[in-house]
């Protein structure tokens, strides 16, 4: 009985790993979701947004969200630069006007 066990298992091991059989995988998480929920709907809205993002944008969902994390990072970075920049402005400008009013 654990020789037919261990048999079959290697056989589908082999036949995702050999043959790119990649949508195996996609199919592992929707069921993931539903043997540790018990929700079947819960998996299946999983399964639907999952390949709606994919078709939409080409990406996983996985990929998009670290394409937006590291978006908005760099959109800190950029406001940040922008407040130092404002910052020396109002420096430059606050000394021209101290200048012009001890000339006067």
């Amino acid at each position: 009985m654990i020789i037919r066990f261990v048999r079959i298992t290697a056989v589908l091991i082999s036949f995702i790993l050999l043959t790119g059989f990649l949508p195996f995988l996609t199919l592992l998480a929707p069921g993931y979701t539903a043997l540790s929920s018990g929700s079947l709907y819960k998996a299946g809205a999983q399964y639907m947004l999952d390949k709606s993002i994919k078709t939409s944008t080409g990406k996983s969902s996985l990929a998009l969200v670290k394409e937006k994390i590291k978006k908005k990072d760099n959109t800190k970075y950029l406001n940040q630069e922008l407040k130092k920049l404002v910052e020396r402005r109002i420096m430059l400008a606050r000394k021209k006007l101290n200048l012009k009013n001890i000339n006067q």
